[in-house]
């Protein structure tokens, strides 16, 4: 998993994302401000060194949550071809609409992210994993890859873990990764406690964006055998991690943006730290 090359590669198709570094409660911490990539979230990134990778295929195909039919949607639109994005039929709207107005066809199918998943792989086209697949760990890993040229003296970051794809693709930075999950949203957690994937429940209000059953199998055997801190927060913690980043700082994130800045903000964070904000595609007013 090539990150150097997967940034060279999309270097002209995505935003370099902004770091701030701030003080939280007399404590600096350096937030990646990866919610203003295109799309609103960092999936853009493995879904363009993907379709790259495989010369950018006639029709693809995909299935989501949200945030990673946008990347595919918004890729596709870039890279000039046409985009399928299949999505469970209680998939939130402000992200459903985002994607049709990314110009991909929608698609409802089933109650949850895998039933939306089998659906997708019966139809026609190039499938692009959300999370599975080493091209889309080595994009997700040149958000962190960003965070060590700008700030190498960051020797933690901290991330939303969801099917485990940025996760993965931040331990190739070499830094101590902390993975922050919800309490009742966590096959991340639960993998690396049980030393392999498990199915896990999904219960919690950043189950869109963080609501994978399981964590890929590509993933989990990168973070394995990486420097990987597993950490939880509760509802509670990250709704407020939420409002604090709007109230301190002004900026409006997702609620799968907050994870790791509630883990940080209770202790759970070590080190020279970085949080990377992972996406903002939400219709949550402040």
């Amino acid at each position: 998993m090539d990150v150097t090359a997967a940034a060279d590669r999309i270097r002209p198709h995505v935003r370099r994302t902004p770091l701030w570094r701030v003080s939280v409660d007399g404590r600096p911490l350096v937030l990646k401000l990866e919610h203003l990539q295109l799309t609103g979230s960092f999936k853009l990134r493995g879904a363009v060194n993907t379709l790259l990778l495989a010369d950018v295929p006639d029709r693809v195909v995909t299935a989501s949550g949200g945030n990673h039919g946008l990347g595919v949607a918004m890729a596709a639109r870039l890279l000039g071809t046409q985009a399928t994005v299949y999505v469970p039929v209680g998939a939130p709207e402000g992200k459903v609409r985002r994607i049709e107005a990314a110009g991909a066809k929608l698609i409802r199918a089933g109650d949850t992210y895998a039933e939306a998943v089998v659906a997708a792989r019966s139809a026609s086209g190039f499938y692009v994993e959300a999370y599975n697949d080493p091209a889309v760990i080595a994009g997700q890993g040149t958000v962190a890859l960003e965070v060590v040229e700008e700030a190498p003296d960051v020797d933690v970051i901290a991330v939303a873990a969801g099917g485990g794809g940025l996760a993965a693709g931040t331990a190739l930075s070499g830094r101590h990764v902390v993975t922050c999950e919800p309490e009742g949203c966590c096959c991340v957690h639960n993998a690396l406690m049980a030393g392999e994937p498990v199915d896990s429940p999904v219960d919690s209000v950043a189950a869109s964006a963080l609501g994978a059953t399981r964590v890929g199998d590509v993933p989990f055997s990168v973070l394995r055998s990486s420097s990987v801190t597993s950490t939880l927060v509760s509802e509670a913690e990250l709704v407020s991690a939420r409002d604090r980043l709007w109230e301190e700082f002004r900026l409006a994130v997702e609620p799968a943006a907050a994870v790791p800045f509630a883990a940080w903000l209770h202790g759970r964070v070590p080190g020279t730290a970085c949080v990377v904000l992972c996406g903002a595609n939400t219709d949550w007013t402040p």
